[in-house]
């Protein structure tokens, strides 16, 4: 009788959908298998869709800044299995219970932490008997993937590994698998026919662009800065589904098209991550799962705080990336890379610490002869692994009330910058303009302050601003008063 195995992923970024087809894929190898991949998003009303996937690409354009506030203040476990969130989930999720009970599974895989919670839900009320493993797909653990039942996690890393296993989580239950990607990557590839296919030559080295499935982030910059290179070297710049960026790449690069590559979204990103010998982009899970097993070094930029930055972490400790924090030195950075001897050697070791292409083949056969009975955490249990979670918070001491004082961030990405004084804080009042009453920003860049200095404004206030913009050519900054 062939096994029933349900696979859930949610469309909030590609990556998720990505590791499920993975999964998928790999499944499929096997003998007797009845496959049911689906995005558990579309089967929420019609708001929770809008809640979860629109506003969280909304927030990661406009204020990626919030998307790391919010991964902060919800990475203690079963946050999301309390009160209002609690009831919001569940009456916005029974079209998805009801598709769970009426499949049936006998395993599924969820690679998402909102269909996880619905299993765990149906699975301590006794609805349905499925053993249930739950893959993450980016390097770090997020308290909200933490289930209060489950059979399996697969987590990237070793180091996640240990993490869990400290809050309470049976190690034998958690397998380091990597984050699962297409079986292409463990694959050889045809070098000279993928180089032929894209007009490339073998000699050069083959720097990777991507702006992402949807055709985000500042390509049109990179390739500025790529256009400045010293080091001979061939451009691929992939621009998603976004036609208008297209457009706008290849008019930019028409000076020097014989080096560039400018394309919209494709299905042969395993070959030529596979050829490349740089990317650049940006460290989501998958991507940067991607490059790792396809053995290519990555320059990160711009990383959304929360899950991205804790990613980048994650690969700059291991020597597979580099960050680029300002643009205006990209060009700097790769020419390093690709002179500098041994340079991209090194790089390349570091992906091969990290990299696993065969991790849907390890989450596949792993869960096909697993037989165990599920963890479930008892109220104490789940007591000590909250507690356990908040003695690993990093306190952070209330700065010294002798005065009051402003914080200046920058608003695209909420770093701090620095503090003024209200005294400080009333001079950019009465000197630049805001948009209305309550504006709490305002634009800064270098004209800007040699107009401040003009109208006398104090040395400190000017020390901080132009920290703000030293590596950059402007800057939104937001101010925030202490109590």
């Amino acid at each position: 009788m062939a096994r029933r195995v349900l696979i859930l992923s949610a469309s909030v970024g590609s990556g998720h959908i990505s590791a499920a087809a993975a999964i998928e894929q790999a499944l499929r190898t096997y003998p007797d298998m009845q496959v049911e991949n689906r995005d558990a998003l579309k089967l929420t009303s019609r708001i929770y869709q809008v809640t979860a996937s629109d506003a969280y690409f909304a927030l990661v354009k406009e204020n990626p800044w919030l998307v790391g506030w919010w991964y902060d203040q919800n990475d203690e476990p079963f946050r999301n299995e309390v009160g209002a969130l609690k009831l919001w989930n569940m009456l916005n999720a029974q079209p998805l219970a009801d598709f769970i009970l009426d499949y049936r599974p006998d395993i599924t895989i969820c690679t998402h932490f909102l269909p996880a919670g619905m299993v765990a839900q149906l699975l301590s009320e006794g609805e349905i008997a499925t053993r249930l493993a739950i893959v993450t797909t980016d390097f770090d653990f997020q308290g909200m993937w933490l289930s209060r039942v489950f059979h399996r996690y697969f987590v990237a890393i070793e180091e996640t590994k240990v993490h869990l296993a400290a809050l309470g989580v049976d190690p034998e239950r958690v397998t380091v698998s990597g984050i699962p990607v297409n079986r292409l990557f463990g694959e050889p590839v045809d070098r000279p026919a993928v180089l032929q296919h894209f007009g490339l030559r073998d000699e050069l080295p083959v720097i990777m662009v991507s702006a992402g499935a949807l055709g985000g982030g500042p390509a049109q910059q990179i390739v500025a800065q790529l256009l400045q290179l010293r080091t001979p070297a061939q451009v691929v710049v992939v621009c998603g589904r976004n036609q208008t960026l297209r457009q706008e790449v290849t008019k930019q690069v028409s000076g020097q098209a014989e080096r560039f590559r400018v394309i919209g979204f494709t299905n042969e990103m395993p070959d030529l991550l596979r050829v490349a010998t740089l990317f650049i982009g940006k460290p989501g899970g998958l991507t940067a799962a991607e490059c790792l097993a396809a053995g290519l070094p990555m320059v990160v930029i711009e990383p959304i705080p929360g899950q991205e930055e804790r990613n980048t972490d994650h690969l700059l400790e291991n020597g597979a990336a580099i960050r680029c924090r300002s643009l205006n030195t990209l060009a700097y950075k790769v020419d390093r890379i690709l002179s500098e001897p041994g340079r991209l050697d090194g790089l390349r070791a570091g992906t091969r610490r990290l990299g696993r292409p065969d991790a849907a083949a390890v989450v596949a056969d792993t869960l096909l002869n697993d037989s165990s009975e599920p963890q479930s955490f008892s109220s104490n249990e789940l007591k000590q692994i909250i507690a356990a979670a908040r003695n690993n918070e990093v306190e952070i001491p209330e700065p010294p009330a002798r005065r009051p004082e402003v914080a200046l961030y920058h608003d695209d990405t909420g770093r701090y910058v620095g503090v003024i004084t209200p005294d400080d804080l009333q001079f950019l009042i009465d000197q630049l303009e805001e948009e209305d009453d309550d504006d709490e920003t305002y634009y800064v860049d270098p004209s800007t302050l040699d107009f401040l200095a003009e109208r006398g404004a104090r040395p400190t206030l000017l020390d901080v601003l132009w920290h703000a913009v030293a590596d950059r050519s402007g800057t939104e900054i937001r101010y925030v008063r202490s109590a």
